[in-house]
């Protein structure tokens, strides 16, 4: 994958919310290109596939409930400093300490129902990238 690229997911209580299109908005106007979208509904066990890795840690079961309650929207995202740029502009983890007017500032409930992820590193943008995606490369 391309150093440009990254992986982001609006979770289903920003779905539920109705604030997927304020925060396509947010992500187009930082200047991101969307290069592939959908919107989906994760079985339990595919929601337990993507988070295998949280497998062994308490909030596991807790996290594919939650990821499974709803309506998501994957997405790969285009710009130059991808992943950096992006981790800017959704904020921290926890809404009370993300920055005023980044995405989890303004539509994150809680720690847990935080609206959005985003990729850590651009190895992890392609591995989640292809989980919801199989042509990603092609994009």
């Amino acid at each position: 994958m391309a150093k440009n690229r990254t992986f982001t997911m609006i979770k289903p209580d920003a779905t539920g919310a109705g604030n997927t299109g304020a925060i396509i908005k947010m992500i187009e106007e930082a200047g991101f290109r969307i290069v592939a979208m959908k919107k989906a509904h994760l079985s339990t066990d595919l929601a337990g596939k993507f988070y295998e890795i949280h497998k062994e840690r308490p909030f596991y079961g807790e996290l594919v409930a939650y990821m499974s309650s709803g309506a998501i929207v994957p997405m790969i995202l285009e710009k130059e400093n991808a992943v950096e740029d992006f981790r800017k502009l959704i904020g921290a983890t926890d809404p009370k300490k993300a920055a005023p007017g980044t995405i989890r500032a303004l539509f994150a409930k809680s720690i847990d129902a935080n609206a959005i992820h985003g990729s850590d590193s651009d190895e992890n943008a392609v591995i989640e990238g292809n989980f919801f995606f199989s042509q990603f490369e092609r994009f």
